[in-house]
C-alpha cells in the first residue's frame, strides 16, 4: 500500500493542482471582445475632448517608447544568449566603488531611452554585474547618450551650457544612486530579474525566445505606465504651471513632478523643456534630469523587472537625488 502511494505521489497524482496563470494574450482577447461589443458606446465617448486628449497622450507615449523597448529587449536577449557570463565582470573594475562610475559612463553608449535601459540593466544583473553598477547604467543610459545630447543642443540653440549641465547632472545623479545602493541597498530589496531558460535551443532560437519573453514583459508594463501618465496628464490644469513659474522652489518641484507625470521619451523631452520659457533654466534642467530617471512608465517597468519592494525605494530616492543634483548644477552655472 505504501509502495502504491509512493508511486502515485511520484507520478504527481496526489500533488495539488497547479493554478493556471492568465496569459497576456488571453487578456488582450477579452479586451478586444469587450471593445467590439461596446463599440457604440466607445464611439460616442470618443467625441469627448478629454478622452481624445487622453488617447493622444497614451498613443504618443507608446509610439515614442516602443522602438526603444524593442531595442532594449534585443540588446537584453543578445547579452543573455551571445555574451559569455563572465564578460561584464571582467570588463568593469573589480572594485564596486569604481565599477559604478565606469558603468555610468558606459551608459552613454546606448542610443535609447529609459524603456531600453531597464531590460539591459536586468541582463547585466543576471550576468553578475554588481547591482550598484547596473543601476548606474540604468539611470545614465537614457540621459547622456549621444542622441539625447544632440537633441538637447538642437532644442536649446545658443545655450551649450544646457547640454553640459544635463550631461554632468545626469551622470552625477546616476553615480550617486549607484554608490548609495552599494552603501544602503539590501539583497532582499532587489528581486533577481527573471531568467528565461534557453537550454536545448540553438543560439538563434534562444535569442528569438528571450527577446519575445522580455518584450512581452516590458511592453505590458509600458502600457500600464502610459495609461497612468495619460490619465494624470489630462487632469493637470495648465494654469498651474503659470501660477508657480515665478516661485523658485515651486517651479523646481512643479517641473520635477511634471517630468514624472508626462513620461516623455528622453529623445524628445528637450523640446518640451525648451517650450517652457516661463520657467528658469534651472527648473528646466530639473525637468530634463528627473524625466529619464523617474517617470510613471519607467516605475512600472522597474516593478516588472526588479520587484515592487525595489521600485518603491529606488524611485523616490532617485527623484530626490536628481532634483538636488540638478539644482546644485544650476546654481553653479547660472
Amino acid at each position: 500500500m505504501q509502495t502504491e502511494t509512493a508511486v502515485r505521489a511520484a507520478a504527481g497524482h496526489d500533488a495539488p493542482p497547479r493554478r493556471r496563470r492568465v496569459r497576456s494574450v488571453e487578456v488582450l482577447a477579452v479586451l478586444l471582445i469587450v471593445a467590439v461589443l461596446a463599440r457604440g458606446l466607445l464611439a460616442d465617448a470618443m467625441d469627448s475632448p478629454v478622452l481624445q486628449s487622453w488617447t493622444t497622450v497614451f498613443i504618443s507615449i507608446v509610439i515614442q517608447a516602443m522602438p526603444f523597448v524593442a531595442l532594449g529587449t534585443l540588446l537584453s536577449a543578445a547579452i543573455a544568449v551571445f555574451v559569455p557570463p563572465g564578460f561584464f565582470t571582467k570588463a568593469l573594475p573589480k572594485n564596486p566603488v569604481l565599477a559604478v562610475p565606469a558603468a555610468g559612463l558606459a551608459g552613454g553608449i546606448l542610443p535609447g531611452c529609459e524603456c531600453a535601459s531597464v531590460p539591459v540593466a536586468g541582463a547585466l544583473v543576471r550576468r553578475g554585474v554588481t547591482p550598484g553598477a547596473a543601476l548606474a547604467f540604468l539611470l545614465s543610459a537614457p540621459a547622456i547618450n549621444p542622441v539625447v545630447m544632440i537633441s538637447t543642443y538642437v532644442a536649446f540653440p545658443g545655450q551649450p551650457s544646457m547640454v553640459a549641465a544635463r550631461f554632468g547632472a545626469s551622470l552625477a545623479a546616476a553615480v550617486v544612486m549607484g554608490w548609495l545602493w552599494l552603501r544602503l541597498g539590501r539583497d532582499d530589496w532587489l528581486r533577481q530579474p527573471a531568467h528565461h531558460d534557453h537550454a536545448g535551443k540553438g543560439k538563434l532560437m534562444a535569442f528569438v525566445s528571450a527577446a519575445r519573453h522580455d518584450m512581452t514583459q516590458a511592453g505590458g508594463y509600458l502600457a500600464i505606465g502610459a495609461f497612468a501618465a495619460a490619465t494624470l496628464n489630462v487632469t493637470v490644469p495648465p494654469t498651474w504651471l503659470r501660477a508657480v513659474a515665478e516661485n523658485p522652489v515651486l517651479s523646481v518641484l512643479a517641473l520635477a513632478a511634471l517630468a514624472v507625470v508626462l513620461s516623455i521619451c528622453s529623445e524628445a523631452d528637450a523640446f518640451v523643456a525648451a517650450s517652457l520659457t516661463q520657467f528658469s533654466l534651472t527648473s528646466r534642467l530639473v525637468f530634463l534630469v528627473v524625466g529619464p530617471m523617474v517617470d510613471l512608465k519607467l516605475f512600472a517597468m522597474q516593478v516588472g523587472a526588479f520587484g515592487r519592494r525595489f521600485a518603491l525605494r529606488f524611485a523616490p530616492t532617485t527623484f530626490a537625488v536628481a532634483v538636488l543634483v540638478s539644482v546644485g548644477t544650476g546654481a553653479l552655472l547660472w
